[in-house]
């Protein structure tokens, strides 16, 4: 009789282990990777156009279990200092929306804007849908272009 409850015992541990191994592996695997997206911007991606010379390159990184967005960019050839920088959404290619993201100081229209830049934000779960659905763009804005000199949209990569 002691020998089986010993044996019982053992095996109680051996299946209690076992499954708490499988839970901690399940656990450890249901964190997502990050997703990276970017956008090459340009006066031609603006809603109008323009002519402008001015070029930028910007990454994003997303944190599905944080909801959390880092970015960094540069930018070059701009008419002057940029004035204020967005990511806009939710809208397709060549359609405007407002900004959902401040890339530059909130409301200052002299930002010390330069590149590159980097940041972060946290965003809602609706913008995470957003952005994940290709329906986000970044904007930089200038004194002689007030509504946006360059623009691109985030595209997975």
């Amino acid at each position: 009789m002691t020998e089986l409850f010993a044996r019982r015992l053992i095996l109680g541990y051996c299946v209690g282990g076992a499954a708490s191994a499988v839970l901690l592996a399940s656990a450890s695997q249901s964190q997502a990777a990050t997703t990276t997206f970017k956008a090459s911007l340009d006066g031609k991606d603006e809603v109008p156009p323009n002519n402008t010379s001015g070029t930028a390159s910007v990454t994003v990184t997303y944190d599905p279990d944080t909801r959390k967005i880092n970015w960094q960019g540069t930018y070059s050839g701009l008419t002057g200092p940029v004035t204020a920088g967005h990511i806009h959404g939710p809208a397709d290619p060549g359609k405007n929306a407002p900004p959902v993201i401040w890339l530059t100081p909130k409301g200052n229209s002299k930002p010390n804007f330069s590149s590159p830049f980097h940041g972060s934000a946290e965003l809602t779960a609706d913008q995470a849908t957003d952005l994940l659905a290709g329906k986000y763009y970044v904007n930089l804005h200038t004194k002689a272009n007030p509504a946006g000199e360059i623009r691109g949209q985030l595209k997975q990569s």
